[in-house]
């Protein structure tokens, strides 16, 4: 058997025409306040990169650049600044900050209804009891993957292997939303392959290259490949991609897999964070 590759950038452009058909029809475009701390140039080309694709669907582009000893309170009052002003629709404060500065405290103080990375506490709850909000966007992006793809999700077993807040933890809140049997697993799981190959759909996000290889997939599974590493082979994800799609029914490559979904969701999640404005909270995300 030889896996289907999943095209992550043909599916993410076409999410990119939905977003750009929905802002033309909005009465006012949807402004994406992006705020950029110090001079890192790996953060500075993702928020270029998100700056550019969100002109590109008709929003306004409201970011933000600060020096890279701004203070705590200081990028806080900006944030809060952001919240406040009615032409911002999302905000995403690009990680990681100078190391005197505390993320965590920081993300918390974004208005959920403006969360675009759907990281706050407010947005992890209404996950997780299922309310309308914004959803993170790679684990909305995997589901987007899935169902574009053709895949069936309701009653199948899916598993996740990584349980972070970023990723883990919200995909398999997504899936168990959308009827799939999940299971999560973690570096303390027992035998992680002998319950990797009883998934029918496998989402892995563990952050380790090669994790996975042929025996650790079910044949005729469908594999989503989250993870990306920098090696001096090229890059690559967490899944041995060439061995697994001797065995899995289809697979998402690294890179072109789920890197470009997770920027289109951050733009899906900007028209769904004007309707939780506008609408007072009836998103569809």
């Amino acid at each position: 058997m030889t896996a289907r590759l999943i095209d992550g950038r043909s599916l993410a452009a076409r999410v990119r025409d939905e977003v750009a058909t929905q802002v033309a029809s909005m009465a006012e475009p949807p402004g994406l306040a992006t705020l950029l701390v110090g001079d890192d140039p790996a953060s500075e080309i993702y928020v270029r990169n998100k700056r550019r694709l969100c002109t590109e669907v008709g929003m306004r582009d409201l970011h933000r650049h600060l020096p890279a000893d701004v203070t705590q309170a200081e990028l806080a009052s900006t944030i809060a600044g952001l919240n406040a002003d009615p032409a911002v629709t999302g905000i995403l404060l690009q990680l990681p900050l100078p190391s005197h500065l505390r993320p965590a405290d920081l993300l918390e103080l974004i208005d959920p209804d403006k969360d675009v990375d759907g990281l706050t506490e407010a947005s992890a709850g209404r996950l997780a009891l299922g309310k309308p909000g914004l959803r993170p966007c790679t684990p909305s992006g995997v589901v987007h993957i899935l169902d574009r793809a053709g895949v069936e999700l309701k009653g199948r077993h899916a598993v996740v292997v990584g349980r972070s807040n970023l990723v883990g933890k919200p995909q398999a809140q997504l899936l168990l939303e959308r009827d799939a049997t999940v299971s999560v697993c973690h570096r303390h799981t027992a035998d992680l392959a002998a319950i990797t190959r009883t998934a029918d759909v496998l989402v892995v996000a563990a952050g380790v290259p090669h994790l996975v290889g042929a025996d650790a997939v079910k044949p005729g599974a469908t594999v989503v490949d989250v993870g990306i590493h920098r090696t001096e082979a090229g890059l690559c994800g967490d899944v041995d991609t060439a061995a697994v799609a001797e065995v899995a029914a289809a697979v998402t490559p690294v890179p072109g897999g789920v890197g470009p979904m997770t920027i289109a969701m951050l733009l899906w999640n900007t028209v769904a964070a004007a309707r939780l404005q506008r609408v007072g909270g009836t998103a569809t995300v």
